[in-house]
C-alpha cells in the first residue's frame, strides 16, 4: 500500500538522489531495511483493519493522515508562507489524491481483504511504468499483468465488485500520486511539497475525526490500532525509504516494492485469516512477475 515514497512501485516520498553503488554492507543493510519496511507497511494495514468495526475505514484513514502529517512536517519543515500559486496547485491536488488513495484502499481492504486490495492498487504504478516503456518485453509484461487483474476480478457468486472497483480507484490514485509528486518535487525543494500535501490532507480529514468522536466515541484499543497503522504504514516506511534510497539502486528498490502484494497476501492470511485460493495466488504472482520482468529486462541504449 502507498507509503510516502515515490520510486517505481512506491507511492509518495520526496525524490532522493541515489548513488550508483555502495559498499556491500550498506547494500545489505538497505535490503534488510526494505524487508522491514514492506512488512511494517502491510502489518500496519492489517492492524488498522482491526479498528474498522469501531472507527470504520474512514476513521482509520483519518488517523493515518494525522500521523503522516506529523512525520512529514517534522522532516520536511515546509515554509508555507513562501509558496507561490504555481507551487500550491500541485500540492493541493497531491493532498486530495493522497486522501482519496488511502480511503479507497482501506475501504477495499475492508470489503475484499488485504492481499487482493493491495494487488489491485499496485496495478497503478505498474501501468504507469509500462505505459512509458517502448520495449517488446514491456508489452508482454502488460499482457501478464492484465491477465492477473482479470483473473482477480473474475465473476463469482461472492465477488464484491464495489470492493474491486475501490481497489482500482486506489490504483488510479497511486499512479496520479506518483506523477503529481514528481511535479511537486520539481517545484519545491526537499520534502517541503510532500509535507505540505500531507498537512492539507490531514486537515481535510479533520471533520471526519470530529464526527466520529461526536457520534461514535472511539474506544482506546481502536484508537491504538489506528495510530499503530499510521506509524507502521506511514512513519516507518517513510524513514526506511529515506535510508534505502541512499544505498540501494533504484531498480532493486522497484523490484522489491513489487513484492508488496505478496507480503500483503501473507500478512492478511497469517494475521487476519484472509486466505487466498490457488487461482488468486496465481493472479497475484502474475502481477508481481510482470513488474519484475519489466525491471530486470536489459535496456538498450
Amino acid at each position: 500500500m502507498p507509503t510516502l515514497s515515490s520510486a517505481t512501485g512506491a507511492s509518495s516520498a520526496p525524490a532522493t538522489s541515489v548513488p550508483a553503488a555502495g559498499t556491500a554492507p550498506r547494500r545489505l543493510a538497505g535490503v534488510a531495511t526494505m524487508v522491514g519496511s514492506g512488512l511494517s507497511n502491510q502489518t500496519g494495514a492489517a492492524i488498522g483493519s482491526l479498528a474498522f468495526p469501531v472507527l470504520g475505514p474512514a476513521g482509520v484513514v483519518a488517523v493515518r493522515q494525522y500521523v503522516a502529517a506529523l512525520v512529514l512536517l517534522a522532516v520536511g519543515r515546509p515554509r508555507l508562507r513562501s509558496f507561490t500559486r504555481h507551487q500550491w496547485v500541485p500540492v493541493l491536488l497531491l493532498a486530495l489524491v493522497f486522501g482519496t488513495m488511502n480511503l479507497s484502499l482501506y475501504t477495499a481492504i475492508d470489503r475484499i481483504g488485504l492481499g487482493l486490495a493491495v494487488t489491485l492498487e499496485f496495478l497503478g504504478p505498474l501501468t504507469l511504468a509500462l505505459a512509458a516503456a517502448r520495449r517488446r518485453v514491456d508489452a508482454c509484461c502488460a499482457v501478464i499483468a492484465a491477465a492477473g487483474a482479470v483473473t482477480l476480478m473474475r465473476p463469482q457468486p461472492s465477488t464484491d465488485y464495489l470492493g474491486m472497483g475501490l481497489g482500482l480507484l486506489a490504483a488510479v490514485c497511486w499512479a496520479s500520486y506518483i506523477l503529481l509528486n514528481r511535479t511537486v518535487g520539481r517545484r519545491l525543494p526537499g520534502a517541503q511539497g510532500s509535507a505540505a500535501a500531507a498537512a492539507v490532507s490531514a486537515l481535510l480529514f479533520l471533520p471526519v475525526g470530529v464526527v466520529l468522536v461526536l457520534r461514535h466515541p472511539p474506544t482506546a484499543p481502536a484508537v491504538g490500532f489506528a495510530v499503530a497503522a499510521g506509524v507502521l504504514s506511514s512513519a516507518v516506511p517513510y524513514l526506511a525509504d529515506l535510508f534505502t534510497l541512499r544505498h540501494v539502486p533504484p531498480a532493486a528498490f522497484g523490484l522489491f516494492m513489487s513484492v508488496n502484494p505478496v507480503l500483503a497476501a501473507l500478512v492478511g492470511w497469517i494475521g487476519l485469516g484472509q486466505g487466498l485460493g490457488p487461482v488468486d495466488w496465481t493472479a497475484v504472482a502474475a502481477v508481481v512477475l510482470a513488474n519484475a520482468l519489466s525491471i530486470l529486462a536489459p535496456r538498450r541504449g
